[in-house]
C-alpha cells in the first residue's frame, strides 16, 4: 500500500543570485516576508524535479530577502535554483490560534447566506489593501465577498465544509 504523499505549500520562488559566495534572492509570499526563514528545510521544485535544501543563513536585504544554502558555496552552483519553486511541508506551518485560518482551509468551503441559501464555493482568496476577499463561484455567478469576520464572514465550520456570510444576495 503507498502512502499519500504530504502536501507541500508553496511559500516563494529563488528569483536570482547574490554575490559570489552561493546566496540567492527570494521572492517571499510570507507575511511578513522574512517569516520564510523560520523554515529551515526547503523543498525547491523546478522543471518536475524537486531538491531539498538546508538554509544555512538568510536575511532581509532591501525589499526583498536573501537566503544561503548548506552546500551552496558559489555563485555558478547557486543559479541552478532560479525560478525555483520554494514550499515547505504542510505540517511545518504553525498552528493558528482559534478564529484565524490559511488560505488553503478556506478554498473549497461551500458558502452560504444567513437564509441556508448556497452562493457556491470558495475559488480562492484576493489580497486587497483593505482586507483578503473571498471569490466565491457557483455555475453562472461569482461573487467577490470581503473576509471581514464578525461583519459579513458570520462563521466559518471547517469539519462541516461552510462559511456563513451576511451578505446580500443580489450584491
Amino acid at each position: 500500500m503507498q502512502s499519500k504523499p504530504e502536501a507541500e505549500i508553496a511559500l516563494g520562488v529563488i528569483n536570482g543570485v547574490y554575490g559570489i559566495k552561493g546566496w540567492v534572492k527570494v521572492y517571499s509570499s510570507t507575511d511578513p516576508i522574512e517569516n520564510i526563514l523560520k523554515y529551515k528545510t526547503w523543498r525547491l521544485k523546478q522543471k518536475n524535479q524537486e531538491v531539498v535544501v538546508t538554509l544555512a543563513d538568510g536575511r532581509r536585504h532591501g525589499k526583498g530577502i536573501v537566503a544561503k544554502f548548506e552546500g551552496y558555496d558559489d555563485r555558478n552552483r547557486a543559479e541552478t535554483l532560479i525560478k525555483a519553486e520554494i514550499n515547505v511541508l504542510a505540517d511545518e506551518l504553525p498552528e493558528l490560534p482559534e478564529g484565524e485560518y490559511y488560505w488553503r482551509d478556506l478554498i473549497g468551503l461551500d458558502v452560504i447566506n444567513m437564509e441556508g441559501k448556497s452562493y457556491g464555493r470558495i475559488d480562492h482568496m484576493m489580497p486587497t489593501v483593505a482586507n483578503d476577499v473571498m471569490v466565491v463561484k457557483d455555475d453562472d455567478v461569482e461573487r467577490l465577498i470581503p473576509f471581514v469576520q464578525g461583519v459579513y464572514v458570520i462563521k466559518i465550520d471547517l469539519d462541516a465544509n461552510i462559511a456563513q456570510v451576511d451578505w446580500p444576495e443580489d450584491f
